[in-house]
Formats: C-alpha cells, sequence, structure tokens
C-alpha cells in the first residue's frame, strides 16, 4: 500500500504554510485539493516532492552564490568589517546600558504607552476625516457606496472622475442633464460601468449605528498582523470539557467549582509551541449564542467535546447546532479515552448522523482522540487548533483604539462593576475611556486570566477590567474612544435606543409576514427549526421541508431534534431569525413566554402535510393559515380518580392562565401530546363550573380517554379566525389565478385524453379568475371552431371537471379548493372574425379602387 501523506504535514516538512502548499499542488498540478486535511501519494506525492526538493535545491545553490559575490565585492566586506567592529564597541558598552535601561524602565515604558496612544488617536482622526472626504466609501471588494439619489457633481466627485466626460457617457445612453440634475442609482450605475466602476446603494444608518462603525471601521491590510486563535469548548454537562481545559492550563479550576460544573465563563491564555492560544470555557451554548444574537463573533474555533464512553447526548447536539449556526469550524475531542468501555468509532459514527464527518472517513471535520486524566492527546488537540486557525488568516491590526466584547459582567459589592472583556483590535490601556451599550466609564485597572495586574492588552486577548458606570450584557461591544464626552454621549444614545426597543414589539419573522420578505428581497433564506416526538416523524418532516426551497428563497433547517420546545430552542430561533416547527410536541411554559416577548414563530401541528402546505403556501404567497392557535392556560396532575360511569378524573391545579369547559384541550406528557380533544366534566369541589382560575385546584375529565398519570399536564387552547388584510388577499388570489390557469392548460394539453378536446378543436384557457374567499374558480375557454365544437368542448371540461380538480389540488396543495365554472370566452373567435371581415371590406374596396381607376383614365 502507497505511503499518504497530509497536506499540513508536507507543508510542515518543506517549511510552508499549509495556504502555501495547497495553492502550489492546485496550480502547479491540478490536483484540486481542498483542505490540509487532504492527502496525496503515490505518483503524485513522488512528483510534489522532486519538484520541491528542485526548488529547495537550487534557492540553495543560490544562497552560495550570493556569498560568493559578496566575498569578491570590496565595498560589501569593509561594511562587514565594519559592522564588526561596531559590533565590539557595542558589546564593551553594553553592561553599562543595561544598568542605565533598568533605571529607566518604567518612565520610558510609560512615554512609550502616552506616545503611541497619541499616534493612535492622530492616525484614528485621519482615516476619520480620510473616509468622510468627498463621502466617498469604498468596500473591501471594490464596490463604491453612493446615495440612492444625486447629483452629476457628487456623483463624478464620489467616482473621482471629469464631469464633462459624466455628461457625455449620460447623453450617449440618451440622458440629458446638468451638472446640478439629479439621477437616479439605475443611471448611476448604467454611467459607472462606462468606466469600469461597480457601485451600490450606501447603507442607511441612524446616528448611534454612525457612530458605531466610525469606532469599529475597517483597518488597512498594511497595518493587520498575526493573531491568537480564540476557541470555545462546548459539549455536554460531565464530558469533561472543564477537566480537559484543566489539564491544558495545569490549573484546578474544576477543584474550585460545585460539583465540578463550570459555573461562569472562564477565560484564559495557553501556549503551545510559541504560539498563543486564547480558551473560553462557556457555562452552555445559550451564552455562546447569546453573544452572537448581539452580533458579537467571539469565537474563531469550536472544541466539541464528546465522552468517549457516553457517545452523543442532547446536549452535544445542541453544541452542533449552536456552533453551525455560527458557521465556525468544529474540531471534536473525543474525551475519556483511558476508560475501558471507550468507543471511538461508535462516537464517529453518532456524529455521522448530525453532519459531522470525520476527515479519517472522507468528511472535513478533525476528531483527536484525548484523555484529561493521563494527557492523551493533548499536544495532537493543540497542533490542530493552530493548523486551522493558520488556514482561518487571523489578523488585527494592534495600532488603534480598542474593540472588544463583553464575555461576562457582575456588580462586586467592593470593587464596582467587573467585566470580562475579549479585545478583538488594537490595545485596550489602563486610563481608556470605554463605552459599552449604555455603560461607560475610565479603566481603573486591569487583570489578565490569572489575576495579576496588566497595563494594557492587545488583540485575542482575555482582560478583567474595572471602572464601568454599571455591568454591561454579554455580548455587547465595548470601545475605546478619545475621550469621556464621546463615551457619554454614545452610552447615553445607546440607553435610548434600548428603551426604544423595549417600547415596540420586535417585528421577527414568522409565515404571515414571509411572502411579503421575500417579495422585498429582505429574506433569502429560510432557517427552520424541526422538533419532533419521534426520529421517524423529524426525518420525514426535514426531508419533505428541505424540497420546498425555491429560487427567490432557499430553505435550511438548522436544527432537528426529537424532543419538547425548549428556550433554547427559542434563544437559538431569535439569534437566526428561524421558524419553530413542531409535531406531535408542545412548548415549555418558559420558552413560550420567551417566544412571546422575543416575538419568534412557534407553529405546532399533529398532521405532516398541513406544515408543508403552510410553509410552500408561504413561500409562494398563496392561501395563509387561516386560524391561529391561542393558548389559555396550563395545569398540572396531582392525583387521578376512579368515577364509576365517568372513568379517570384527574385532580389538577392550574399554573399557568386558565382552563375553560368549552375549549380544546391537549393532554401532554414529557412535552409529547398524547391526547387532544374535549373537555367531558370540570368540577370545583362538589360544583360544575366553566372554568378554572390559576392557582385554583379542580377535577377534569377528558371526552373518551384514561389514560391519565400523575405529573401529566392539560393545556387549553382556542383556534382563533386570523383577519386578513383585503389587498394581501387580492394578491393570493391572482398568484393563485395565475399559476391554475397555467396547471389547467397543461392538464387539457397532457393528461386528458379526449378527442374532444386534443385532436379536433384548438383549445387554450384564456383566464381563470378566483374569488377572494377561494370559493369559485371561474375558468374561461376559447375554442377555434363551429357552434357544434365549442358544445363539444364545454361538455367535455365539465365531464372531466373532478379529475381536474384533483390534479390542481396536488399540484398546488391548497388547503381548500374553489368551485370550477367553466365559461366560454369568445373575445379571441369575435377578433379573428373581425380580423376577417377587415381583410375582406379591404380587398374588395381595392378591387372597385382598381376598376374606378380604368374608367377614369
Amino acid at each position: 500500500m502507497s505511503e499518504k501523506v497530509r497536506i499540513y504535514i508536507l507543508a510542515k516538512e518543506y517549511n510552508l504554510e499549509s495556504k502555501e502548499m495547497i495553492e502550489i499542488l492546485n496550480k502547479e498540478f491540478s490536483l484540486g485539493i481542498k483542505s490540509h486535511m487532504s492527502s496525496i501519494s503515490g505518483d503524485d506525492l513522488l512528483l510534489v516532492k522532486e519538484y520541491l526538493d528542485e526548488i529547495k535545491n537550487n534557492s540553495n545553490k543560490n544562497g552560495k552564490k550570493d556569498d560568493i559575490t559578496e566575498k569578491k565585492d570590496k565595498s560589501k566586506i569593509e561594511i562587514n568589517i565594519q559592522d564588526k567592529k561596531d559590533d565590539i564597541s557595542n558589546t564593551k558598552n553594553n553592561l553599562s546600558k543595561k544598568t542605565d535601561e533598568l533605571l529607566k524602565d518604567n518612565n520610558q515604558r510609560k512615554k512609550n504607552q502616552n506616545n503611541k496612544k497619541k499616534q493612535r488617536k492622530k492616525k484614528d482622526k485621519k482615516k476619520k476625516n480620510m473616509n468622510n472626504s468627498n463621502n466617498k466609501k469604498i468596500i473591501n471588494d471594490g464596490v463604491i457606496e453612493v446615495p440612492e439619489s444625486m447629483t452629476v457633481t457628487e456623483f463624478s466627485n464620489i467616482l473621482n472622475i471629469n464631469s464633462m466626460d459624466v455628461i457625455k457617457a449620460l447623453i450617449k445612453n440618451g440622458v440629458m442633464s446638468g451638472l446640478n440634475d439629479q439621477i437616479d442609482f439605475e443611471t448611476a450605475e448604467l454611467i459607472a460601468l462606462d468606466f469600469d466602476k461597480q457601485i451600490k446603494i450606501e447603507e442607511k444608518l441612524d446616528e448611534n449605528q454612525r457612530q458605531r462603525k466610525e469606532l469599529d471601521y475597517e483597518d488597512d491590510l498594511d497595518d493587520l498582523v498575526q493573531r491568537a486563535p480564540v476557541v470555545s469548548v462546548m459539549g455536554h454537562v460531565d464530558h469533561g470539557k472543564t477537566s480537559l481545559l484543566d489539564y491544558i492550563r495545569k490549573t484546578r479550576v474544576t477543584k474550585g467549582e460545585a460539583g465540578g460544573i463550570t459555573q461562569h465563563i472562564g477565560a484564559s491564555i495557553v501556549n503551545y509551541n510559541g504560539h498563543d492560544i486564547t480558551f473560553l470555557d462557556t457555562p452552555g451554548h445559550e451564552a455562546f449564542t447569546e453573544m452572537r444574537l448581539r452580533g458579537a463573533k467571539s469565537t474563531d474555533i469550536a472544541i466539541l467535546v464528546v465522552a468517549a464512553d457516553d457517545g452523543v447526548m442532547p446536549q452535544t447536539i445542541e453544541a452542533i447546532d449552536h456552533a453551525k449556526a455560527a458557521d465556525i469550524p468544529i474540531i471534536v475531542a473525543v474525551n475519556k479515552m483511558d476508560k475501558p468501555d471507550a468507543n471511538p468509532q461508535r462516537v464517529m459514527q453518532q456524529l455521522m448522523e448530525h453532519g459531522i464527518v470525520p476527515e479519517s472517513w472522507g468528511g472535513d471535520t478533525i476528531m483527536v482522540e484525548v484523555s484529561a486524566k493521563t494527557g492523551k492527546g493533548i499536544d495532537e488537540l493543540l497542533e490542530m487548533v493552530l493548523l486551522v486557525a493558520e488556514m482561518q488568516d487571523l489578523k488585527a491590526n494592534p495600532n488603534r483604539n480598542a474593540v472588544g466584547i463583553v464575555v461576562e459582567a457582575q456588580l462586586d459589592k467592593t470593587r464596582g462593576t467587573e467585566a470580562t472583556v475579549l479585545v478583538q483590535k488594537g490595545t485596550l490601556n489602563t486610563g481608556d475611556y470605554v463605552v459599552s451599550g449604555s455603560s461607560n466609564g475610565r479603566i481603573r485597572a486591569m487583570f489578565d486570566f490569572n489575576g495579576d495586574v496588566v497595563e494594557s492588552a492587545g488583540p485575542s486577548i482575555p482582560v478583567q477590567v474595572l471602572g464601568l458606570s454599571e455591568v454591561p450584557e454579554a455580548g455587547d461591544h465595548i470601545y475605546a474612544v478619545d475621550d469621556e464626552k464621546t463615551a457619554r454621549e454614545f452610552a447615553t444614545k445607546a440607553a435610548q435606543e434600548k428603551r426604544e426597543e423595549h417600547l415596540k414589539q420586535k417585528n421577527s419573522l414568522n409565515l404571515d409576514n414571509l411572502y411579503e420578505e421575500i417579495q422585498s428581497g429582505k429574506i433569502k433564506v429560510l432557517n427552520i427549526i424541526i422538533k419532533t416526538d419521534v426520529k421517524g416523524t423529524l426525518d420525514a418532516v426535514e426531508n419533505s421541508v428541505s424540497k420546498l426551497s425555491s429560487e427567490e428563497v432557499k430553505i435550511s433547517v438548522i436544527r432537528a431534534a426529537v424532543g419538547g420546545i425548549t428556550e433554547s430552542d427559542v434563544l437559538l430561533a431569535q439569534a437566526s431569525n428561524a421558524i419553530i416547527i413542531g409535531f406531535n410536541i408542545r412548548p415549555t411554559i418558559g420558552a413560550m413566554q420567551q417566544a412571546k416577548e422575543t416575538g419568534v414563530d412557534i407553529r405546532t401541528y399533529s398532521v405532516i402535510y398541513e406544515a408543508i402546505e403552510d410553509i410552500e403556501n408561504a413561500v409562494k404567497g398563496l392561501e395563509a393559515p387561516k386560524y391561529k392557535e391561542e393558548t389559555l392556560g396550563r395545569a398540572e396532575v396531582k392525583e387521578t380518580f376512579k368515577v364509576p360511569g365517568a372513568g379517570i378524573v384527574a385532580g389538577v391545579q392550574v399554573t399557568d392562565g386558565k382552563l375553560i369547559r368549552n375549549a380544546k384541550i391537549r393532554l401532554i406528557r414529557d412535552n409529547i401530546i398524547i391526547y387532544d380533544g374535549d373537555v367531558s366534566s370540570m368540577r370545583r369541589f362538589k360544583d360544575d363550573v366553566k372554568e378554572l382560575n390559576q392557582g385554583f385546584e379542580g377535577g377534569v375529565g377528558l371526552n373518551n380517554f384514561n389514560d391519565i398519570k400523575v405529573g401529566d399536564e392539560f393545556e387549553a387552547y382556542n383556534l382563533v379566525e386570523i383577519k386578513r388584510d383585503q389587498n394581501m388577499n387580492k394578491r393570493r388570489t391572482q398568484k393563485i389565478s395565475t399559476e391554475m390557469q397555467k396547471q389547467i392548460s397543461k392538464i387539457i394539453r397532457e393528461d386528458i385524453n379526449d378527442p374532444r378536446l386534443t385532436v379536433k378543436n384548438i383549445v387554450s384557457v384564456t383566464e381563470v379568475d378566483v374569488t377572494n374567499d377561494l370559493s369559485y374558480a371561474d375558468i374561461y375557454v376559447s375554442v377555434l371552431g363551429n357552434e357544434d365544437n365549442r358544445k363539444e368542448v364545454m361538455e367535455a371540461l365539465n365531464q372531466a371537471k373532478g379529475f381536474i380538480k384533483n390534479l390542481i389540488g396536488e399540484r398546488m396543495r391548497l388547503r381548500s379548493m374553489p368551485e370550477f365554472r367553466f365559461k366560454e370566452d369568445i373575445s379571441i373567435e369575435h377578433g379573428i372574425y373581425m380580423d376577417k371581415l377587415i381583410e375582406e371590406t379591404i380587398e374588395k374596396d381595392h378591387e372597385n379602387h382598381k376598376k374606378f381607376g380604368d374608367f377614369n383614365d
């Protein structure tokens, strides 16, 4: 068997970066290498090694030749001798210099820091002025931002083109405009193409957003330097996340925490082979997603810890979903390999079911077998982290005002507000004025992860800072500003913006407004979270939903799992702007409350095709659901009683809202729906009652159902009719009419084998008019032929009405089918008859003219 070599190992052998090696293999040998984990072998490997060895040898020879020529060059020899003399004299004075440096070190360091700060401020102001000059904003891809409407003069200034040349280009394209005339974006885009420039409409920002963008501006590529990767460690509880970090950091974090479970977000730096790695130990995936919800990308790489003896667990799947939604690379650490029942192959197989394919099985996910107890595989894990970081090419500018994110924050009785900050850009210094949301202040002190005082922190460095006016939220950005006034102004605006957001209801995505969002271009991808009662249903629903993608919108299932809808699902939906679909399951009370507050759309169904139909109709802009569910209340079963003649009656306590006698009711066990029907009886003590309010106890019987157990939950609900907008109804019915016309024409042409329709006559459907309530569809049919032909066609269509309706129902998936009414459209035939009469009249007139002409002659 021929030797196989990984790309990153080959790159290391020849002292190259993995990216450079991939570029050589694809450019010179056309091998189609996709990642650093790919392998090459056989003849390809021999050819590549020969090529690289040849380059290496040539570079060595050139180096020797250069040395020889340098020796022959007298002037260079003299320079070298002089350099050596200088080195000797420098060595003599070295001791005295070192003594002076030690004495002046503290003062000099402070001066350097102040000078650097001044330089950064000057540079920042210069960049801001450059960005604001001429209103010209250039994006990274070379596209220039322009207003939606502007004068010709403004347009020429933005593009830096002579205004007379712009006017000439306008005249060439048929637009007569002067220097002060307004031109719209479409015209400007056309003219820009003539000058080989690309433009886009500038983003409209409010004052707060504009100021935030100025503070977090894009750096020049020349100013960027390599930074350390930031790694989040995620996974199921008790799979060894903190123990793994404990071994890596050589500290005993676990022993200081209750039960060995992480109680807060820790941040630390580890040095491996001369390279720093920043670790974030997340207490849960919700905290990770909360940061992403506020627009903060806190992590570059996720390490997914899975116990080799336990396998994939519910929180493991959650971690995968959250990492995928954040679009960050995953490295799997199969932990507890020291245990006798460790089975890494089973772990790999289970991860395959959730889209994580190990590179050893042809995928692109790195898997490392480790043991937090013995230290097995730890070095390899850290090496893989650095390798993935190398491929990501992580860079930042340390010489600017700092930008970072708040990892966690708390209020200490003695020290005031403490915030753990991860610096992402620039350098944060003690004494800097900072602002984070509605919080601001001056940094009084900074501490590293060991608790030592530090004066400054650069990119990818976590520090704890003191001095903020109030406790910021985890995930908020933190900015260093020039002065206290700027910090206070920014914080005041942020506080006002926060109040306004609380006052107005968040307009989240839902199936009712989906079509309008698609049409306006706001939605290109519809994210969906699917939760079901059993695995078989989950697979069927996921496959069906994934097939509903259209040209306008792609449907992406970001999470599919078995079990009830929890607060974690709602949080993920909020961060990803997703819709939650549930089958035979119900959300928890906490999830329902959170969804109500955040505006997340939760839809639950008991029939698969109803959900598929709702999503498809929402995407296509067809009929929206006519009813929505209104939850009235929940109650917990405390005891059950057997009543003669009535069966099992549940003794319940209402925990939320109220139960109503005439409402629909569900029986829920472990968040899965066991029964959905009606209440047969409701009593409080010996009296029949119409409702039970929150906090009260009573007896409830279900209609023809006795499988009630202690701990079950009752949920009362009503179906409320949705009031639709009349204009929206018109748009939907127009789309239905257009689609129905196409389908009926196709059915007549391809699916009906009636000679009266397909052979003897030419039949066309000219129009379909569907009523707003979808009660009737008037189908206008034109037939080219005599009266007998028309009668035959109408008779054939009426006979095939049922067949056509069934096919239309299957293809368009309407919730209710309208009654078809076929009507004859004689407008085409009448038009043809009139054209014929006109032609005959013109011919006769031409003949008469000819005759009269001959007579006059």
